[in-house]
């Protein structure tokens, strides 16, 4: 069962669908980049918010993605199955945290947070290959996230520093 998934596997079972960010981690090509996709209308939702409870709901999302990352994998027998991508839609967050809504910020953080994810730099891939559990799931991404973000902040200090 490690691969092949139903949907109703996981659109029966809340946590299930929670874990494959409500049904986007089903699809057959690149779960990963729509589970990130899926996360920015959540974004949407929470964006205005102030910086601490934006924040405040980042840490909420991680640790309950522990645990919904945890009970989905040991249900499918498998750790990190492709179409669990909530730690997605935790690293998207934590891409954006102090980042205004706008379709630059959208974009640019969505294009970053996925090349780390992907790509996997020091000490992701690491961390990806020997860490376990609903927290190795989670925390290669969180990680891609804070690497994500750190760009994102970059990249601005740099265009303003040449504008």
């Amino acid at each position: 069962m490690a691969q092949n998934v139903s949907a109703k596997f996981v659109l029966t079972n809340p946590i299930h669908c929670l874990s494959f960010g409500f049904g986007s981690g089903l699809l057959p090509k690149a779960p990963g980049t729509f589970g990130t996709l899926a996360a920015i209308p959540l974004y949407y939702l929470v964006a205005d918010l102030s910086l601490s409870v934006y924040a405040f709901i980042c840490v909420v999302i991680c640790l309950l993605g522990i645990y919904f990352c945890e009970y989905t994998s040991k249900a499918l027998k498998a750790h990190d199955h492709p179409g669990i991508v909530w730690d997605e839609i935790a690293g998207f967050f934590i891409t954006m945290i102090g980042f205004s809504m706008n379709w630059q910020n959208l974009v640019l953080g969505f294009i970053l947070f996925r090349f780390f994810d992907i790509i996997k730099p020091w000490p992701i891939r690491w961390i990806d290959s020997k860490v376990t559990g609903g927290f190795g799931i989670m925390l290669d991404d969180i990680i891609a996230g804070g690497f994500a973000w750190c760009s994102l902040h970059g990249i601005y200090f740099l265009w303003q520093q040449f504008a």
